[in-house]
Formats: C-alpha cells, sequence, structure tokens
C-alpha cells in the first residue's frame, strides 16, 4: 500500500491578542543624569549580542552532531565501499558497476525480512504502476515473498489464475522449471508476466501436496467493480471489487448508482480474493460508506506519533452510500480490503461474512532512486478504528461461512495425460472432485472403468467431438469451468449474507 494522504493534526493554539510584555525600565540612581532612551539602546543590542551567541552555539553544537553522525555513517558504510572496490579491482573478471550497486541495494532491503520491501528496476516499477493504475498482461495473482518460495496472496477474480484454480497460500515452487527458492518477488512477476496468449507452467504447493499448472496469460483488468441484481430478490445488489486502484471508487460510484436504478436498496459487497492495492483508494471507498468524522483508520509511525484517517468530503467528494450493507470476505482478503473491511465493521456499519482475512497491516511507499528504479519499503503499521493491529492475524467475520470442501482441493497436475489403468494421487484427486460434483465415482486411486465413465460424461457436456474417457488438458479446463459453476451455486457466504440481510 503506499500512501500520498493528508493526516488529521493537531493546530497549535494561536491567540489575537498582542503579548502585553513590556515593563516600566528601572530607575538607576547616578550622578549624572539618566538617559531612558540611551538605556533601551543599550539593552536591546545586549540581548540582540546574547541571541546572537547563543544561536551561534547552538548552531556550532547542530553542525558537531550532524559531522560526528556523518562519521559514524561513513564508519559504518566503510565495509561496504571495501568490498565494491575490492571487486572492482581484484575480482578474476570485470563486473558492472551497476550490478554490484543494485545488488548492494537490494541486499538491504532483503535484509528487512519484509516481504513487502522490495527494490524495484525498471520493468518491475513499470508492472508496479500497472498494478495501481488499472490492467496488464499476466495471470492476475497478487504475490509476496514466502520461505524458499513465491507465496500467492489472492488471485485477482475472474483472472487467469483464479480461473486455473489457484488459491490464497498456494507456493510456487517453480516457474516454467526454474527454481523460485531465490528469486525476489520481481524476479518472479517479471517471469510470470508475458504477452496474452502465451503460457506458464507454475509448480505449486498446496498444503503437502504439490502440482503442476500450466496457466494462459491474458490481459487483467485489476480496478475492475462488477455488481448485478441478485436473481432471487431484485432488491439486494451484489457487488464485487476485484483490487484497489486509481478508479474503484469513481467505479463503486457508478455501479451504485445503476444498482439503485433497478431497484436496489440493499448491497453484499464483495471482497473475497481481493489483495488489496492503494491506501487512498480504501479511504475513499470506505468514506463513501461512513459518516463524516468517523475514524477509516489509524497509522503509527516509528516515532510513536499516531495519525488518523476519518471519513469525510475530501475522500468521497459528498457521495454516501446510506443503505443497509454486508462484506464477504476470506483469506485472499488482504491490506486495502483489510482496511475497508475493518473500518465497516468497527463503526457498526456492516457485518463481515465469511472466512477469517489474511493479515496485513503494514503500509508502504514508493522512493525514486534513480529514473530507472525506485524502492518500495515499509514505512508504518496500520491499526484498525479500535487500535487493533491485525498484522499477521487478519480478521474474524461476524458471521463464518466458507465454500464447499471442494474448494480446497489441490489442483490435479497439468503435466501429463491421465490413462485407464493409471495409480496415484492425482487419480484420486481426480476422484475426488468428480464425486464432490455428484458422479459415480468411488476414491480409489485407480484409473477404473467406473471413473472412464464419469469423464466421458464431463466430455459429453463440454460437447467433445470424440469422449475418450482419458483426462487430458482439455478435459481438465472442462472439469474446472464445471467446478467453477458448482461453487458459484454453492457459496456457502453469499447465502448467509443474503439471509441475514433480509432480516
Amino acid at each position: 500500500m503506499s500512501t500520498k494522504n493528508e493526516t488529521e493534526k493537531n493546530e497549535p493554539l494561536v491567540s489575537d491578542e498582542p503579548a502585553n510584555d513590556a515593563k516600566e525600565a528601572p530607575v538607576i540612581h547616578s550622578s549624572k543624569p539618566h538617559s531612558p532612551k540611551r538605556f533601551t539602546r543599550l539593552t536591546y543590542w545586549f540581548s540582540l549580542l546574547c541571541a546572537l551567541c547563543v544561536g551561534l552555539i547552538l548552531g556550532v553544537l547542530l553542525m558537531l552532531t550532524r559531522l560526528q553522525g556523518t562519521i559514524s555513517t561513513n564508519a559504518e558504510l566503510s565495509q561496504v565501499i571495501n568490498v565494491y572496490h575490492n571487486i572492482q579491482d581484484n575480482y578474476y573478471q570485470k563486473v558492472s558497476k551497476k550490478k554490484l550497486i543494485n545488488g548492494a541495494i537490494d541486499g538491504m532491503l532483503t535484509s528487512l525480512d519484509d516481504p513487502f520491501s522490495q527494490y524495484l528496476q525498471s520493468d518491475e516499477s513499470t508492472s508496479l504502476n500497472d498494478s495501481v493504475s488499472g490492467s496488464f498482461q499476466g495471470i492476475g495473482a497478487e504475490v509476496q515473498q514466502g520461505k524458499n518460495a513465491i507465496e500467492i496472496v489472492s488471485p485477482i477474480k475472474n483472472s487467469p489464475a483464479a480461473k486455473a484454480g489457484l488459491k490464497s497460500k498456494d507456493l510456487i515452487l517453480a516457474i516454467n522449471s526454474k527454481s523460485t527458492a531465490k528469486m525476489t518477488v520481481d524476479q518472479a512477476v517479471s517471469q510470470i508476466r508475458g504477452a496474452s496468449g502465451s503460457t506458464v507452467t507454475l509448480k505449486i504447493q498446496r498444503g503437502t501436496k504439490t502440482f503442476n499448472v500450466t496457466v494462459k496469460r491474458a490481459r487483467v483488468d485489476q480496478a475492475t467493480v462488477n455488481g448485478e441484481s441478485l436473481a432471487g430478490d431484485r432488491t439486494i445488489g451484489h457487488i464485487q471489487v476485484t483490487t484497489f486502484a486509481e478508479n474503484t471508487t469513481s467505479g463503486m460510484k457508478h455501479v451504485i448508482k445503476s444498482l439503485r436504478k433497478q431497484g436496489a436498496k440493499k448491497f453484499i459487497i464483495d471482497v473475497r480474493g481481493n489483495p488489496g492495492g492503494l491506501m487512498n483508494a480504501a479511504l475513499s471507498l470506505s468514506s463513501l460508506f461512513l459518516k463524516n468524522k468517523q475514524v477509516i483508520m489509524r497509522v503509527d509511525n516509528r516515532q510513536g506519533s499516531e495519525e488518523v484517517y476519518r471519513a469525510g468530503k475530501k475522500y468521497d467528494n459528498g457521495f454516501k452510500v446510506t443503505e443497509p450493507v454486508e462484506i464477504l470476505v476470506d483469506n485472499g482478503s488482504a491490506s486495502a480490503s483489510e482496511i475497508f473491511s475493518a473500518a465497516l465493521q468497527e463503526n457498526g456499519r456492516a457485518k463481515l461474512v465469511g472466512s477469517k482475512t489474511y493479515g496485513k497491516g503494514t503500509v508502504q511507499t514508493v522512493v525514486p532512486l534513480s529514473s530507472e528504479s525506485e524502492m518500495k519499503f515499509t514505512v508504518a503499521k496500520w491499526l484498525t478504528p479500535n487500535k487493533t493491529w491485525i498484522n499477521k492475524k487478519g480478521i474474524t467475520p461476524d458471521i463464518k461461512a466458507d465454500y464447499p470442501a471442494l474448494a480446497n482441493y489441490a489442483l490435479i497436475s497439468s503435466d501429463e495425460t491421465l490413462k485407464p489403468g493409471a495409480v496415484g494421487n492425482e487419480v484420486k484427486l481426480l476422484q475426488e472432485n468428480l464425486h464432490d460434483l455428484g458422479y459415480e465415482v468411488k476414491e480409489t486411486g485407480l484409473y477404473d472403468q467406473q471413473l472412464v465413465n464419469a469423464v466421458k460424461q464431463v466430455q459429453t457436456k463440454a460437447k467433445f467431438a470424440d469422449p475418450t474417457g482419458e483426462f487430458d488438458e482439455k478435459t481438465r479446463d472442462a472439469l474446472y469451468r464445471e467446478v467453477s459453476v458448482y461453487l458459484l451455486n454453492h457459496d456457502n457466504a453469499l447465502n448467509a449474507a443474503v439471509k441475514d440481510i433480509q432480516k
């Protein structure tokens, strides 16, 4: 999350009355006639001289303090400088100065052990700009540094990653057979992204299981806010927010106006799988649903000072949503999604329905380092209105409800075609999926005739010209389309929210 917002500050109280400190000069007895005017001038010049001396002393002390700090800093950096010159002068082959400097910067940020602090170079900084402005070409998954792998924070809804079945907390062990163990987040992102229509193969670990998934890249719109009236109750508008970007709030206003015209009088805001984004977007979106001056969030910096952000016209331009609201969340709801959810929950504006959120309670900013690079790093932690830090804890929903078990199965590997007679975990996983979808199969781990018949039924539903009963990549895609439809029709969280908001 990056922030460019003004925060509340207590302005000093200033009196309109002029200060009246002037006192009558004391009378000094002398053998010479007393001159009040001359005495006043001497007092003035003496005071001025004292002020100059004090200022000079303070200036010298400040200069010495800064000089001492500079000397201390130079001493601390001398090792880094020595290493740099030694490599430049004595390494067995020439090394690019730029490469060494980039490595030093990257190393310092890596040493923070903070997955959200990163050194971004030209193509990587462009990716960041794309992510907050609207769209890019890739698979559509927010990722972070995990232990010896890249971890998926959340796939963006309706993105290639989501359609391929990737989930929050999945670990990407390899990208096109290249291990991610030593990759930075941005190196991984540059490997994953690519031209629309091309493919990338990811080795995924989910729990104790590992499998490969081939994902076709496409144009991903990160700032989409979609809404529709529920078929069963046209007075309820279901609004999905896929990320928090520059145009998210304007998109929300447009959808709300449209749904109102269609008769919507209540709204269910869906931020499940929303990985977050811009802090300013979270502030402005939250303000739409809160009364002016209600606290949206608090930010604590390293000095211990607190900045409070409140709802108001500067965020929402006077547009307010006063209808009843509930929010759908899950473990893929992170960062800005959690700011929005906590703000409405703790102000008594909305109930949260679903499962516990991801738990990201830090704020990042981006600092340009050159024309080709920039640094994104953590500058503060944010707290909910009630001063709770949800980092690595998440937010507990008011009403717990989740998808069926089918949603949590590992993905069936796309590496090979499963055929009759095959035995193993992949076969058993296929049987588990088909069984939960209602097909007559037993979870034996053997590709028997019963499984052949079920696979043929899937292929027939998908209008295959020649249903073979073999489970290939094309059949895998057909199966997961069917899984998606099933989960959509068995959305326990949405059903629970609808039931509660209808009361």
